[in-house]
C-alpha cells in the first residue's frame, strides 16, 4: 500500500477516535435547573452547570420571565423544559402559568417559546406525559388538575382537560377541601396518579392517548389513611411497585400496581422520621435510585432524607438512615441520572446542596458544594449533547 494513503488512514483513524472522545466527554456535561419561591431576593429560574468531576457547581443563566417559577419537568426528547409559577398569567385572572422554553443542547440555556393559563390557583407542580404528548400541572389551592398538548415546537396548547376534585378528610385546617399536589404518569403514559392531600386520595385516571382527555380508571382512587395527606408519589422502575410520601403524617406507603387497570394495593406504611422524634415535621418529595435498589423521601422539620432499601422480590422497604440536608425545609431534591449524586433544595436556607452517593449502601456523603440560591425549591438535571 502507498506509505502516504497508509498514513493518511491512520490519520483519520485517530482524528475520528478523538472527535468521538471529544462527544462523549462534552455529553458529560450538566445542567442544573433550579426553581425558586418569590421573594428574598429570587430573580426566578437559575441556570447551573455542574462539574462531575470537581463536584462544583456554577451559575451561567438567570431565566426572569416569571416570579417564582417552582416547579419544572423536561421532555422526554430533552428538548424543552416546562415550568409552572404562581404569578397570574394575564391582568384577567389570577390562574398561575405554565411556561415553555427551549433548551439549548449545546450550553443549557433557556429560550421561552410560550405560555399558557393552568386554570387554577395555588400551582404546585408539573409533568410530563413519557411519550412527550402531554404536560400535566396541579393546582393545589384549586385543587384541580389540567392537560395540555405539546406542539411539535414544543409549545403548549391551551388546557384541553381540567378535572375538578370534591371532597375533605378529617384535618380541618388542611384538609377542609381537595388539594391536587402532584400528577406522575406510568411508564407508559396510560394512567396518570394524583395525590390529593385534601381528600386523602390517590386519584387514577385513564389518558385518551390522542386528546389528553382524562377519564377515571377502573378502580379510580386508591384511598390513603385518614389524616396522612398524600403529597408526592413515585413508581419503581420495574413498574410492579409505587411509593406515595404523606406529608401530614411523615409516612410512606407502599403500593402494588395492577398492569392491566393501573389499581393499586397498599401493602406498607413506613414512618420517615427517627425513632423518638416527636418535634413538628412533614414528608414532602420522594425518588428511588435508578437500579431501584433505594428509596429516599425528605422531612421538613426533621431536615433530613430518609433513606430505605426496597426488597426486590416484595416492594417493601427497611430503614437504611437518615441524612441531614444541612438545611432548612427540603421541598424538593433530585437525584442524578447515574444515581451518584443527590441534590437537594433547602428552601429557608436559601441553597442547594450536594451530597455523593454510595451506590451499594445507599448512603450519602456532604459533598460541602452548596449553591446559594435564594428560596430554592425545585431541582431539575439536563445533560448538555
Amino acid at each position: 500500500m502507498n506509505k502516504t494513503l497508509f498514513g493518511f488512514g491512520v490519520l483519520l483513524i485517530v482524528l475520528a477516535v478523538g472527535m468521538t472522545g471529544y462527544s462523549e466527554q462534552q455529553s458529560s456535561a450538566e445542567i442544573i435547573y433550579i426553581g425558586t419561591f418569590s421573594g428574598q431576593g429570587s430573580e426566578g429560574l437559575y441556570v447551573y452547570e455542574f462539574d462531575r468531576s470537581t463536584e462544583k457547581m456554577m451559575e451561567i443563566q438567570i431565566v426572569s420571565d416569571r416570579e417564582g417559577p417552582n416547579f419544572q419537568a423536561i421532555h422526554p426528547d430533552e428538548n424543552y423544559l416546562y415550568s409552572v409559577s404562581g404569578q397570574p398569567f394575564s391582568e384577567d385572572t389570577d390562574y398561575g402559568t405554565v411556561s415553555a422554553y427551549e433548551i439549548d443542547e449545546h450550553s443549557g440555556k433557556l429560550t421561552l417559546i410560550n405560555e399558557q393559563s393552568v386554570e387554577g390557583r395555588g400551582t404546585a407542580h408539573v409533568s410530563v406525559d413519557p411519550k412527550g404528548r402531554f404536560v400535566y400541572v396541579s393546582n393545589y389551592g384549586e385543587g384541580n388538575l389540567s392537560v395540555f398538548l405539546i406542539n411539535d415546537d414544543g409549545s403548549l396548547t391551551e388546557a384541553v382537560d381540567v378535572v375538578h376534585h370534591e371532597g375533605s378528610s378529617v384535618n380541618e385546617q388542611r384538609q377542609n377541601r381537595p388539594h391536587v399536589h402532584s400528577v406522575i404518569p406510568s411508564a407508559d403514559g396510560r394512567f396518570i396518579y394524583v395525590p390529593d392531600l385534601g381528600i386523602d386520595k390517590i386519584m387514577i385516571y385513564e389518558v385518551n392517548e390522542t386528546t389528553g382527555i382524562l377519564t377515571p380508571a377502573e378502580t379510580p382512587y386508591a384511598e390513603s389513611t385518614p389524616g396522612s395527606g398524600p403529597r408526592h408519589f413515585t413508581i419503581h422502575p420495574n413498574n410492579e411497585f409505587a411509593y406515595s410520601a404523606e406529608e401530614l403524617s411523615s409516612t410512606v406507603a407502599v403500593y402494588t400496581i395492577d398492569p392491566s387497570s393501573g389499581a393499586l394495593n397498599e401493602i406498607q406504611r413506613v414512618s420517615m422520621l427517627p425513632e423518638g422524634f416527636d418535634e413538628s415535621s412533614s414528608a414532602a418529595d420522594i425518588h428511588i435510585s435508578p437500579d431501584g435498589r433505594f428509596l429516599y423521601a425528605s422531612n421538613r422539620g426533621h431536615d433530613s432524607l430518609v433513606i430505605f432499601e426496597i426488597d426486590s422480590s416484595d416492594g417493601e422497604l427497611s430503614l437504611v438512615g437518615h441524612e441531614s440536608t444541612r438545611g432548612g425545609h427540603p421541598r424538593n431534591f433530585m437525584m442524578d441520572q447515574h444515581g451518584e449524586f443527590v441534590f437537594v433544595a433547602n428552601r429557608d436556607n436559601n441553597n442547594v446542596v450536594v451530597f455523593a452517593r454510595d451506590k451499594e449502601t445507599g448512603k450519602l456523603n456532604y459533598t460541602g458544594e452548596e449553591a446559594s440560591v435564594p428560596r430554592a425549591v425545585c431541582v431539575t438535571q439536563f445533560f448538555l449533547r
